[in-house]
């Protein structure tokens, strides 16, 4: 079987590590970091957060999923398992899939990020496809795993526009929904990729 789709951070947990010197002083030591802000692109919309551990502020081991919803409030992205292993939480970063649960916002500098909420058309207000076609099947039931399923499709659907059912089943194999089979699902992305060919 091939690995996942998602790609996790290249830290296990979200922790400071690699290039971030530490300040030892007479007090517990704290990670120092070499910038003081951090841009990221969210849904079109720059942001430029100064990195700290005061109100409004990222601290190093905030995860991209801390930051999406508590700072930015976008709270379309979903926390499970804070482990990498449920796919709820995943968004795409540079069109790809990532696991934000797993990922420090320190290291998406420079980075494009799209969440659930930047699917729609930003000037129709149109839904996305692929967000019409989960309700057209009744790809969903309690809601909460969807947002993670959405995003893992999307970034299926732009590498691959034509998928057939495997390719789907493969690109999902890292989001767990705990209600419902993935069959409606995987006809909801089908049937979504058909309407952009």
């Amino acid at each position: 079987m091939k690995s996942r789709k998602i790609a996790r951070s290249k830290s296990a947990k979200p922790v400071v590590r690699g290039k971030t010197p530490i300040v030892r002083s007479s007090r517990k030591a704290t990670p120092k970091m070499e910038k003081e802000t951090i841009r990221l692109t969210v849904n079109g919309q720059p942001h430029e957060l100064k990195i700290g551990n005061k109100p409004n502020e990222i601290d190093p081991s905030h995860t991209l999923a801390h930051t999406l919803r508590e700072t930015l409030g976008l709270t379309g992205t979903k926390v499970s398992c804070d482990d990498g292993a449920c796919g709820c939480c995943t968004v795409l970063m540079d069109d790809k899939a990532v696991l934000s649960c797993m990922m420090l916002t320190v290291e998406c500098d420079g980075k494009e990020i799209t969440t659930i909420e930047g699917l729609k058309d930003p000037k129709t207000e149109k839904l996305d496809p692929l967000q019409q076609a989960f309700i057209d099947l009744t790809a969903f039931q309690c809601g909460f795993c969807t947002p993670g399923i959405l995003m893992s499709a999307k970034a299926l659907l732009q590498e691959n526009p034509s998928p057939t059912e495997e390719d789907v089943k493969e690109a999902l194999s890292g989001n767990f929904c705990r209600c419902i089979s993935h069959y409606q699902v995987v006809k909801a992305v089908i049937a979504a990729s058909r309407v952009g060919r």
